[in-house]
C-alpha cells in the first residue's frame, strides 16, 4: 500500500511539472504551428538563474527575479530568432529553434564549466512530510494543486480577456486576424512570455526534487513534455495537462519496476500507439487546410 502511494505521489508530481513545460509547447504551436525546441533549455536556464541569484540575494528577491529573467529570455528568443522568420518556410524556423537550443546549452556549459550545480533548498517546498506512512517533500503534494490553479488561471485569461480573445483568433486564422487589425507580434510575444513563466515555475518544482543541474538538464524533461503535448493533442491546453499526468504516472510506475531502464522507451511506445489509433492525440481536433 505504501509502495503504491509512493508511486502515485511521485507520478502526479512529475506529471504536474511536465504539464507546466508542455503548456509552453502547445501554446506556441497553437498560434505559430511551430515546435519551440528551445523551450526545454529555457526551463534549464531558469534553474541556473535560481542557482546563481540565490547565492547572491535573499530567496524572496531571487525567486521573483528568476521569473522576470526567464520571461525576458523567452521574449528575447522570440524577437531575435523567430520574429525575423515570420514569412520564411517552416523548416527555416525549426532550424532556428534547434540553433537556439544548442546556443543556450553551450552558454550554460561556458558559464558553469560543464559542472553540476546544486539547486537551492526552498522553504516549505523542500521540507519533508509524511503521508500514509510515506515520507516525501512538500513539493510533491503542492505540485498538482498548483498546476490545476495555474491552468485554471490561464484558461480564464484565454477565454475572458482581450488578450486571450486575440490569442484564440490568431490560433484560428493567422492571416485573417492580421487583416482585422490584431497586433500579431504582441500576441506572439505574450504567448512566449506565458510559456516561459510557466517553465520557470516548473523548473522551481522539478529541481527541488532533482537538485543537480547540468547544461543538458532541460533536454529530457523538455522532450517528455513535448511527448505529453503531442499525446494529449498538441494545441490543446487540457490535452497537454492530461498527457503530462499520464506520462508522469507511467514513468513513475516503470521506474518503480524491474524494467526501469525501459521508462523512456515505454513513453514513446505509448505515444506511437495513441498516434496510430488517434493521430491528432487524445484531445486534438482535425485541421482542414484552406485551398
Amino acid at each position: 500500500m505504501q509502495y503504491a502511494l509512493s508511486i502515485f505521489l511521485s507520478g502526479i508530481s512529475l506529471g504536474g511539472q511536465y504539464a507546466l513545460i508542455a503548456i509552453g509547447y502547445t501554446l506556441v504551436y497553437g498560434i505559430l504551428r511551430l515546435i519551440n525546441f528551445a523551450h526545454g533549455d529555457v526551463f534549464m536556464v531558469a534553474g541556473l538563474f535560481m542557482v546563481y541569484l540565490s547565492s547572491a540575494l535573499p530567496l524572496y528577491v531571487a525567486l521573483p527575479l528568476m521569473l522576470v529573467l526567464t520571461v525576458a529570455l523567452g521574449f528575447a528568443i522570440e524577437r531575435a530568432a523567430y520574429k525575423p522568420l515570420r514569412s520564411a518556410p517552416r523548416m527555416s524556423v525549426m532550424i532556428s529553434a534547434i540553433g537556439v537550443s544548442y546556443l543556450l546549452q553551450n552558454l550554460a556549459t561556458y558559464v558553469t564549466g560543464g559542472l553540476p550545480k546544486s539547486y537551492p533548498s526552498l522553504p516549505l517546498l523542500s521540507d519533508s512530510v509524511t503521508i500514509g506512512g510515506v515520507s516525501t517533500k512538500w513539493v510533491t503534494v503542492i505540485t498538482p494543486f498548483l498546476v490545476v490553479a495555474l491552468v485554471f488561471a490561464l484558461q480564464q485569461l484565454i477565454n475572458h480577456t482581450k488578450v486571450g480573445m486575440a490569442m484564440r483568433a490568431v490560433a484560428k486564422d493567422f492571416e485573417t486576424s492580421q487583416l482585422m487589425g490584431i497586433k500579431i507580434n504582441s500576441v506572439i510575444s505574450m504567448t512566449f512570455i506565458i510559456g516561459s513563466a510557466l517553465a520557470a515555475v516548473g523548473s522551481m518544482l522539478y529541481f527541488t526534487n532533482y537538485p543537480s543541474i547540468v547544461p543538458l538538464s532541460g533536454a529530457l524533461p523538455g522532450l517528455r513534455a513535448f511527448v505529453a503535448a503531442v499525446f494529449g493533442g498538441i494545441g490543446s491546453i487540457p490535452g497537454a495537462v492530461v498527457g503530462a499526468f499520464i506520462i508522469g504516472m507511467s514513468e513513475s510506475v516503470i521506474k518503480g519496476s524491474p524494467f526501469s531502464i525501459f521508462s523512456d522507451a515505454f513513453t514513446f511506445a505509448l505515444l506511437i500507439v495513441i498516434l496510430v489509433v488517434k493521430p491528432t492525440g487524445l484531445f486534438g481536433e482535425k485541421v482542414t487546410d484552406k485551398v
